[in-house]
């Protein structure tokens, strides 16, 4: 009887608990990372008014004076743990024009800060909340530098009324967390901890801290370890590219995504790609275009609101999701709206000049005739197929011009019967908004020229995601255009860096409807779309996780208080550094996903450019160098892609050079040295030819030997063992031209296979060799020079000693 009596007294006593993390659990803060608080703090202080522009240096000083104090406690007391006062303490008050005096005002200030930027978590509220009814103890530990008066001020600012039964701030008691703070809440308030759970996002404070007192712990991180480390390029983007903006503070769009990632958790990755990094771009455009309609609009104006496809697709999904229907999706592309505006040849000449490579048949498909003169113009080219450029420097020997202007009348009136049937009540119209995703309004344009061939005084406004501002100061005064990532946001260099890349934002973007090749009664015509099945299904799933995050947005940033859209220019900067991220520093996840998607060019030609080809860029730092391997023309469609192939590092080089930030005297070759090269000719005469060894930035080894076809050169023998006896052999590449200069410049870089070339006296294991005598050779056997010039290049990555 006594044993059953103590039992139940023991019961009795067994308390249950449900303790939270304060700071990313029970509260959010609305900006990208904890320490946009300081950042705010310098804005609020006042000290942004007398030292502007500094609010890097201020956060930084902030970080490190915590370090300090922190450093300081832990030498002097043993334990690490400080209050705020104590951290302002070791901040350098005079490089901002303070006394000490004023470090109340510094923390006062960094206190008005949180509570402006921390929201309670309607999640964590929720859980709080029930646990409170069903009869457990709830309550609060943290590992800060706010003492317990101040949390208890902060968490009732951002949740008025709320009540707990215990609060713990680990500077009031010298230890946190991951010491014994958790075995003083278990000691004081009677807590069993078998029965009691502790809420948290550290592993380490939280989760490791509350299994070693055997409190049961509820992991709420942050963000996925793949998220969280999207989100830490985006930031160092963001500094490199929008410079001059606060980097920290982005009004709690990082908040949001976090928050709706959270809340769809498992689904496929290309769905969370859309969730994550599209969806948050194309919704804040779409915020970007209400307010451009609303700029627009006024008294006697009717606006109307169109979306160009197939690349405004997505664009006009996510509006109708979010607004209305009203909007109309227009398929007009560059190719049929410069054709309908064609009064003379020029305008025919300017769009096949831009064709990679057309044929006979495609421009019938494009043009609708097919005179004596243009067959004859293909039939004499290899294969029937010639360069664009070839064909419009012929063209106006080929077509009479009367031609052009009749055929551009007819598709121009089955163009305008078709804006007619699509756009409602088009003739009232007052003013069409074009929304795409840019980049130099060469369809605004031309739909300018066919209004004002017709007579119709609607007005246009480009409304775009990216723009190329220094390609629309031909506008008439009563049209415009703008972009929501404009040439003040990044620079034109960053632009045209993004651009070059933007093949996988159209490709994710895009419909996956064939482009639109013509109109019948007012009905579209569309091309075949040749673009694989799987490839459009990745695209629909990328898209149908961008839909997701915009039918969700607003009401996620309703009930956490987040306004991401508030003020334009952050949004801007912040949707630039996102999709720059996306462009131009993949991981390797997205590189495996995205890796396989074709480009539908869509001018001339139903071929399909290849997004990536690492090899293509290594084959081009071999021949040509760096810089001139950043600045190859497409194909390959997605260049930082294909860097990022090669390696992360290389990657980040290609992104430093489109930000200007890479300096050729560093990373560009520099003359080395001289060595002996070995000719062969065909009947085993040889001669030994002197040329340069160059050393580049990157500690390469690069040597180029120019053949002419006169030379009659039949085995290049490069001695190894003089110059790098061991080393790593990135490539063996030729180049041809008329003459050495086009040679050394061309683009058109042939790799020689390595089981092509001879080893002799080296022994050779896949990128690895090592020159056994000091005769050690590589020979490279010589194709037929097909042009006067062939340069041959040889890039080494030399290991070992450097040989005298």
């Amino acid at each position: 009887m006594k044993s059953a009596t103590a039992g139940a007294e023991r019961r009795a006593k067994i308390v249950s608990a449900w303790s939270f993390d304060v700071f990313d659990t029970f509260l959010l803060r609305a900006c990208t990372t904890a320490d946009g608080v300081f950042e705010r703090t310098y804005e609020l202080s006042g000290i942004s008014r007398s030292c502007l522009n500094v609010s890097a240096s201020f956060v930084q000083h902030r970080i490190q004076a915590e370090s300090r104090a922190r450093r300081t406690a832990k030498e002097k007391r043993g334990a690490g743990e400080v209050g705020i006062e104590e951290i302002y303490s070791y901040f350098p008050f005079k490089l901002f024009g303070l006394s000490r005096g004023d470090l109340n005002d510094l923390v006062e200030a960094e206190f008005a800060a949180e509570v402006e930027l921390c929201r309670a978590n309607p999640d964590m509220v929720r859980q709080y909340l029930d646990m409170k009814r069903a009869g457990h103890r709830v309550g609060f530990i943290s590992d800060t530098y706010w003492d317990s008066g101040r949390l208890a001020r902060l968490l009732r600012a951002c949740r008025p009324g709320l009540v707990w039964d215990f609060l713990y701030a680990s500077c009031d008691h010298g230890s946190g967390k991951s010491e014994t703070l958790f075995a003083t809440y278990l000691a004081e308030q009677g807590i069993d901890p078998g029965a009691s759970f502790h809420v948290g996002d550290n592993e380490k404070a939280d989760i490791k801290g509350a299994k070693r007192h055997g409190i049961h712990p509820r992991y709420y991180p942050q963000a996925t370890a793949q998220l969280a480390s999207k989100f830490q390029r985006e930031t160092a983007l963001f500094e490199l590219l929008c410079t001059g903006a606060p980097s920290r503070l982005d009004h709690g769009a990082r908040t949001l995504r976090r928050m709706v990632a959270g809340h769809n958790a498992e689904r496929s990755q290309a769905f969370h790609l859309g969730l994550t990094v599209l969806g948050p771009v194309m919704t804040a455009f779409d915020a970007y275009l209400t307010r451009r309609c609303g700029e627009i609009a006024g008294p006697g104006r009717k606006v109307s609101l169109g979306f160009l496809g197939r690349d405004g697709f997505l664009s006009h999904r996510i509006r109708q999701e979010l607004h209305d229907t009203t909007s109309a999706y227009l398929e007009i592309n560059r190719r049929v709206s410069l054709i309908a505006s064609a009064d003379t040849m020029q305008p025919l000449v300017d769009l096949l000049s831009k064709v990679f490579k057309i044929d006979a048949p495609t421009f019938h498909d494009m043009m609708k005739i097919m005179p004596p003169k243009v067959a004859a113009f293909f039939a004499a080219f290899p294969g029937g197929i010639a360069s664009g450029e070839e064909l419009a420097e012929a063209l106006p020997g080929l077509i009479d011009p009367a031609e052009i202007v009749a055929l551009a009348a007819g598709l121009r009136a089955r163009l305008l019967a078709y804006l007619r049937r699509t756009i409602p009540g088009f003739d009232d119209c007052t003013d069409l908004v074009l929304a795409d995703l840019g980049y130099s309004g060469s369809v605004q344009k031309a739909l300018r020229r066919i209004f004002d061939l017709e007579g119709i005084e609607i007005r246009l406004h480009g409304a775009y995601l990216m723009s190329l501002d220094d390609a629309f100061d031909d506008l008439t005064a009563e049209d415009s255009a703008a972009g929501f990532i404009s040439d003040l946001v990044v620079t034109p260099h960053v632009k045209r860096m993004l651009i070059r890349n933007v093949a996988l934002l159209e490709q994710a973007c895009c419909s996956a409807a064939g482009s639109v090749r013509d109109y019948d009664d007012g009905a579209v015509l569309r091309e075949i779309n040749p673009r694989p099945p799987e490839q459009m299904a990745l695209a629909a799933e990328i898209q149908a996780g961008a839909l997701t995050f915009a039918a969700s947005a607003d009401d996620v940033a309703r009930d956490y208080g987040l306004d991401p859209y508030a003020a334009p220019d952050v949004a801007a900067n912040w949707c630039a550094a996102t999709l720059a991220r996306l462009l131009l520093l993949p991981d390797d996840d997205e590189l495996a996903l995205l890796g396989t998607l074709k480009h539908d060019v869509n001018l001339g030609t139903h071929a399909l450019a290849p997004l990536l080809d690492q090899q293509f860029v290594r084959n081009q730092i071999t021949a040509r160098g760096l810089s001139a391997a950043c600045t190859a023309a497409a194909p390959p469609m997605w260049l930082a892609g294909s860097f990022a192939g090669l390696s992360p590092s290389y990657n980040y080089l290609y992104v430093l050079f489109g930000a200007n930030r890479l300096p050729a005297d560093v990373f560009e070759e520099r003359p080395s040295r001289p060595v002996q090269v070995g000719l062969f000719r065909a009947g085993g005469d040889a001669t030994l030819e002197a040329v340069t060894v160059h050393r580049t930035g990157l500690g390469e080894l690069r040597v180029r030997i120019p053949l002419s076809r006169g030379m009659a050169i039949t085995m290049i023998a490069l001695p190894l063992a003089k110059f790098a006896a061991e080393g790593l052999l990135h490539g063996v590449t030729v180049q041809r031209g008329d003459d050495v200069r086009d040679a050394a410049e061309s683009q058109d870089v042939v790799g020689i296979a390595a089981d092509g070339l001879i080893w002799a006296g080296v022994q050779w294991n896949g990128g690895h060799y090592r020159a056994d005598t000091e005769d050690g050779c590589l020979l490279i056997p010589v194709t037929a020079v097909t042009q006067e010039i062939a340069v041959y290049s040889i890039a080494i990555t030399p290991l070992g000693a450097d040989p005298k």
